[in-house]
């Protein structure tokens, strides 16, 4: 299933990113920054499930490496560094994220061709919405 997310994804718009980056203490400047870039999204599979989740922009480029269900240390393209799991769930690709006693999950699913992706911060109601246009299917690694 995770298969229908591998390849490369140009982010076509986001709503919020500005309100998202300024709740978790991101700074001005950095915020400007980020408001203006719009990062491909790169995800791959390895022949033993490991999956690579890479988010490249002219700005910052971060990489993950994974398995579903498996915590992991992961340090944010904000500097954050989480505690985070990614799972499976009813198709959708589930990152939670926790750090100083707070927690962000991000849903991401295929829908009518493209990557939709929420964040949700803190259980709360701000929420940060991506849309993606995939560019190639990819190869699994």
């Amino acid at each position: 299933m995770v298969e229908s997310f591998v390849g490369t994804w140009k982010m076509l718009q986001s709503e919020n990113f500005d309100d998202y980056m300024k709740a978790i203490g991101v700074g001005f400047a950095t915020r400007q920054v980020g408001n203006r870039t719009k990062p491909n999204l790169i995800l791959s599979v390895d022949e033993q499930g490991i999956i690579c989740m890479k988010s490249q922009s002219a700005f910052k480029s971060t990489e993950i490496k994974f398995q579903l269900n498996e915590p992991f240390d992961e340090t944010t393209a904000d500097d954050r560094k989480t505690k985070t799991v990614v799972t499976l769930d009813n198709g959708k690709l589930v990152q939670k994220q926790t750090w100083d006693g707070k927690e962000t999950s991000i849903e991401r699913e295929i829908s009518d061709g493209k990557l939709i992706a929420v964040r949700t911060l803190f259980n709360s109601l701000l929420r940060y919405l991506c849309v993606y246009e995939k560019l190639s299917s990819g190869e699994i690694s």
